[in-house]
């Protein structure tokens, strides 16, 4: 195996860290809401706006990021969007008013939009086939830990300092990295032509109008005027789309990618488990400070186990696939994620102890570690150098919207069965655990097992021809 450059060392650190930061203040914030109440006089709903305004420009803006990148270049844009994220972030931490800290997140959001696609496509760039497991397995261990300690990071600094600092640690880590970024990570780009502005319009109301519906459904009601418009506007801007994809000239998602069957299934599995990921973890934080009574910080701490699989097996588990296949990977480790959820939503529920839940914790961690980095590499293995910035906004659409999906589904089970942290909670992780089987399967179904030394190479030139 050859050894890592340092140009390749620079891109997948400044990747890796960039993406983090980005996921952490996804998380981070939900155990500072009960004091930013306090402090900014917020209501209930402007609380769920101070999270819903950040995932909604995510998703929204996501293969907008892409398709800028291909066109202005990826390094720019990469750094443009750290620098917008890290000014929202000022903004965020500065804000007077539950009102501004709103549209500060929602510029937040853009920003995160710009940076996702790109990092992954940079880091794709850099790598050559044999190393592009590797490097995508350590990025997706960075990433899926961010996931785990966003909780314990935002407990701690709410409760040891002041709920500010949540968004003012975001800025010297966006700021110190545009430099070596710009002089130590090659510049790349897709393919130039004009931008698909038809395309951005549909796509972004699609996106807008399906996460709006997921994440007011449950407070507005899943038959409510608030709810079915913008998802029915949602689906039919999501049609429109698709049909301009099919004709447009320089579509921003080209409909072939979606032929290879690794490139749709890894897509498939990423949204189902990301939507058991974010979910189970969204109400496992909240039964511990519920049922346990425990604050924000313990209560972060409680859900490490869930970090330590991610930290020690995620780094490994690209070269895992680049040795037994994708498919290996995406099933066990699934399967591992729906035995943990479900496992903790039974202990849980029937109060057993801490030293009860670790072991089901660990479990599912192990499941994140293994299924995350090989549907990533699943994804964007598989198309060419040009179109890796498209696959990696495709990617990380999915995974917004499979987020917002699981909270939403996850939450609406919760109420229909009591809205306790006993029967509701356990409802809601036999559904997480449901959705982790989909996931399972669909890996099983989609991807091939142990690969040959060449597929890579070869299922990126038959994609494209």
């Amino acid at each position: 195996m050859s050894q890592t450059s340092v140009t390749q060392r620079w891109v997948l650190g400044l990747s890796a860290a960039a993406s983090f930061m980005v996921i952490l203040d996804m998380l981070v914030v939900a155990t500072a809401l009960s004091t930013i109440q306090r402090d900014l006089g917020a209501s209930l709903e402007d609380l769920e706006w101070t999270v819903n305004a950040y995932t909604l420009s995510f998703a929204c803006l996501i293969l907008t990021g892409a398709a800028l990148g291909d066109r202005l270049g990826r390094r720019a844009v990469f750094a443009a969007g750290l620098a917008m994220f890290s000014l929202a972030s000022v903004a965020c931490a500065l804000a007077p008013s539950v009102g501004t800290l709103i549209a500060a997140r929602a510029v937040q959001g853009a920003g995160a939009a710009l940076v996702m696609p790109l990092a992954l496509a940079l880091l794709n760039a850099a790598f050559p086939p044999e190393r592009r497991g590797w490097a995508l397995g350590v990025y997706g261990g960075v990433t899926g830990l961010a996931a785990t300690v966003g909780p314990v990071v935002g407990g701690a600094i709410t409760q040891g300092i002041a709920w500010q600092w949540i968004f003012w640690i975001n800025v010297p880590i966006g700021l110190l990295a545009i430099p070596p970024l710009l002089a130590r990570t090659p510049e790349s780009r897709g393919v130039r032509a004009p931008l698909d502005l038809p395309g951005l319009l549909l796509s972004g109301v699609a996106a807008l109008g399906i996460v709006w519906a997921l994440v007011r459904g449950n407070a507005a009601g899943w038959g409510s005027a608030q709810t079915l418009v913008p998802l029915g506007a949602g689906i039919a801007a999501g049609v429109g789309f698709v049909l301009r994809e099919r004709v447009a000239t320089a579509a921003m998602l080209p409909l072939r990618l979606f032929r290879s069957r690794p490139f749709a299934g890894g897509n498939v599995v990423i949204f189902f488990a990301n939507a058991a990921l974010l979910g189970a973890i969204f109400f496992t934080a909240q039964c511990f400070q519920v049922s346990y009574h425990h604050g924000a910080f313990v209560a972060g701490l409680w859900l490490l186990p869930f970090g330590v699989a991610p930290l020690l097996v995620g780094p490994r588990a690209g070269a895992l696939a680049d040795r037994f296949g994708e498919r290996s990977l995406i099933v066990v480790g699934a399967l591992c994620l729906a035995a943990g959820m479900g496992w903790t939503g039974v202990v849980a529920a029937g109060g057993g102890s801490y030293l009860a839940l670790v072991v089901p914790l660990t479990l599912g961690g192990l499941g994140i570690a293994l299924t995350i980095p090989a549907a990533t590499r699943a994804v964007v293995s598989r198309v060419a150098p040009a179109e890796m910035a498209k696959a990696g906004g495709t990617f990380s659409t999915l995974r917004q919207l499979g987020g917002a999906f699981g909270v939403a589904v996850l939450g609406a089970v919760f109420s229909a069965a009591g809205g306790t942290f006993g029967g509701g909670f356990r409802s809601a992780m036999l559904v997480a655990a449901a959705l982790a089987l989909v996931a399972s399967a669909a890996g099983a179904l989609s991807l091939q097992g142990r690969p040959r030394p060449e597929t890579a190479h070869q299922s990126a030139q038959r994609v494209t021809a």
